[in-house]
């Protein structure tokens, strides 16, 4: 990459909306308001250029998991979903015992510090043991604060989100502890009721973790958590849009409810993202991923996903039919700004950091930058 390139000839989605044969401009691994006279060009006419996606709940891939892999792992489960696009991804763990997730946490902190992740998610222990899903039911504990605060510590400010069934005993004040200190308290694998959840949302949460997936379903005399989240305002709901945790319907109750500003796009990925099918491991618990589809061996529930956030795109695009501007909210912008991370990645402005994604008319990814090095350098016909 030179010290200045031009990106020209696109449709170029920026905070203010599409621009037709748009122009965008790296310089020194930022996103610059002008370049100079002889800076080359890069020809993208028929292509999209988007902001480079953000995913904030993501458990690993290309055969590496985040809860248990080695720092070389991680790297490369990283760099496999940078190949599709996402250049911010925080790493996600599942349930484990609390002495491994706080050394996890050290480990992986120390990748936050460098730059390679955005930050850890613990998707448990605090969750509620029948909304479990694919984590070991024998490790889950009820959101004691002082539990909920040695996980916080050991990830030496770079924790970015907890899970929480916040009905549970001590759910309400870990919320409090959470909000107080910085960290996403997101409602999730939750049997809360409806009136349950507007309490933890009243106590500063402000994320629904994978909505729909893991919690009670909407009902017309109980509704439950689900209307709850998404009629609060203050409420952010991540959406899995593989077309397997999802139907289409759903998403679009979602979007309709939620509208573009509220939704966040996410994998929850897992090893075999990227990597084929196949046996894995998910903390403790054996799955099989099956025509892209992850099972637990034992009792067949889904056990996170294969999916890219490359593909949730095109999905969203070809398959929901939503407009790119709110898919790029949805995939980048929200999320970045959940996580507070909007001054440098999220959108294409300049100053902020030249994280950007090539997309043909089909919306399949043809190109990759992150920081103003191409990941993945477009090859144009």
């Amino acid at each position: 990459m030179a010290v200045s390139t031009v990106l020209a000839g696109a449709r170029v989605v920026l905070p203010t909306g599409v621009v037709e044969n748009g122009r965008v401009i790296v310089d020194d691994g930022r996103i610059a308001g002008s370049a100079p006279a002889d800076a080359p060009s890069l020809d993208l006419t028929g292509h999209w250029v988007v902001p480079g996606f953000v995913d904030m709940h993501n458990h690993g891939g290309g055969g590496a998991s985040f809860t248990s892999g080695t720092v070389e792992e991680i790297l490369t489960g990283v760099h496999t979903h940078r190949l599709h696009g996402t250049t911010t991804v925080v790493a996600s763990f599942v349930t484990g015992e609390m002495d491994f997730l706080g050394r996890r946490a050290g480990l992986l902190s120390e990748l936050a510090e460098q730059g390679d992740i955005a930050g850890i998610h613990f998707e448990g222990p605090f969750i509620a043991p029948c909304r479990k899903g694919a984590h070991d039911e024998t490790l889950l504990r009820d959101p004691d604060p002082a539990d909920v605060r040695k996980l916080i510590d050991a990830a030496r400010g770079q924790a970015k989100m907890v899970t929480l069934a916040t009905e549970l005993p001590g759910g309400i004040d870990s919320v409090r502890l959470l909000a107080e200190h910085g960290v996403i308290a997101a409602i999730g694998h939750t049997d809360a009721t409806y009136e349950q959840t507007v309490e933890a949302i009243d106590a500063g949460a402000t994320v629904a973790t994978h909505l729909y997936n893991a919690m009670p379903a909407l009902g017309h005399r109980t509704p439950g958590p689900i209307a709850a989240l998404l009629e609060d305002e203050r409420i952010t709901v991540e959406l899995i849009n593989d077309g397997t945790h999802l139907h289409p319907a759903a998403l679009e109750l979602a979007f309709h409810h939620a509208g573009p500003r509220r939704v966040a796009f996410i994998t929850d990925a897992m090893d075999a993202a990227g990597f084929g099918d196949g046996l894995y491991s998910l903390g403790p618990l054996a799955v099989e991923v099956k025509e892209g589809v992850a099972r637990l061996v034992e009792g067949g529930s889904i056990a996170g996903s294969t999916l890219t956030l490359d593909r949730a795109f095109k999905r969203a695009a070809t398959v929901d039919g939503l407009p790119v501007e709110s898919i790029v909210q949805a995939i980048s912008a929200n999320p970045a700004r959940l996580l507070g991370i909007d001054d440098r990645v999220g959108s294409l402005e300049p100053g902020k950091d030249a994280d950007l994604v090539v997309l043909d008319a089909d919306f399949d990814v043809k190109g990759v930058m992150r920081r103003g090095s191409w990941v993945v350098e477009p090859k144009l016909a």
